[in-house]
């Protein structure tokens, strides 16, 4: 698949049909288009089946009920859609992004429970999200947008709104030569990149920060549950800033990213050290078992 996002080929579900991708429109006054009102997960399918599925989309639902936008769809068949989807567009390893949003409807101001709320699921192809960095290790950016505190924002849900200064701290990071950014959070600590949660490691010892104000990511827990069943210790703790030049190693996961080494963050340097391939190779097996 091939061209810009909105003018290729293939199908989307729509509000629970198969719809001609270049079909797949909303109109101008959509309320999420102006206030962010959405809900998205980002997913990835593996020889045809998606990885941790049900639990993305059971995260689907909990954002959405963050956002009090009710999804007027179940568990079950969110997981039916997504694989009608993948079957339609003849696709066994890709990106699978369900969205749920308020469209147009009466309301056109701040509220919009008057709006139906919409949903779509979208699949394509989609390699490396950070290119060759897997091999030699991302560069990354230090932002200066910073991640909310939990009382001015739903941080936990996944959502459109939360991603804006992401979207900003990876093109200033991107105009500097850097892959992505790392961001603190409201109080100084060490959080995430843009899209993807952080890992350190120091004499053997695997350091995280402690996601209070962050997304918990899935991949996150998953790679957290291979490194104890190696007896690896972590830590999930507030790291600052400061500690960055004292660790050896670093990587980042996420659904996208899926284990990517880090080799630079700002003026810091880590090595692309065993741990962070081992467990890069570990979970490439274990998404494909």
């Amino acid at each position: 698949m091939a061209g810009g996002y909105d003018d290729r080929d293939g199908v989307i579900w729509l509000d629970g049909e198969l719809v001609q991708w270049r079909d797949a429109n909303v109109h101008l006054l959509t309320h999420a288009m102006h206030y962010a009102s959405s809900v998205f997960e980002g997913e990835r399918a593996y020889n045809g089946k998606i990885f941790k599925s049900r639990e993305h989309s059971e995260r689907l639902l909990f954002s959405g009920r963050e956002l009090d936008i009710p999804i007027p769809y179940s568990v079950d068949e969110i997981e039916e859609a997504k694989y009608a989807v993948l079957k339609a567009n003849n696709l066994s390893d890709a990106y699978v992004r369900a969205l749920c949003w308020r469209g147009s409807g009466d309301d056109m101001g701040v509220a919009s429970a008057k709006n139906p709320v919409r949903m779509a699921i979208a699949t394509w192809e989609w390699g490396a999200y950070y290119g060759d960095a897997k091999m030699k290790g991302a560069k990354l950016d230090i932002s200066r947008w910073k991640r909310p505190s939990p009382e001015t924002i739903p941080c936990f849900a996944k959502a459109a709104g939360l991603y804006m200064i992401c979207t900003m701290a990876k093109h200033e990071a991107e105009a500097k030569g850097c892959s992505d950014a790392m961001m603190y959070d409201y109080r100084g600590y060490v959080a995430e990149a843009t899209g993807a949660n952080i890992f350190f490691v120091k004499d053997g010892v695997v350091h995280t920060p402690k996601p209070d104000c962050f997304l918990n990511g899935l991949t996150r827990q998953t790679v957290i549950q291979m490194l104890k069943d190696k007896q690896i210790e972590v830590q999930e703790r507030h790291i600052m800033p400061e500690e960055l030049h004292d660790f050896e190693q670093c990587w980042l996961t996420g659904t996208a990213a899926e284990v990517t080494p880090v080799g630079q963050i700002g003026d810091f340097t880590f090595e692309v050290g065993d741990m962070a391939r081992t467990i890069a190779e570990d979970y490439e097996k274990l998404v494909r078992a």
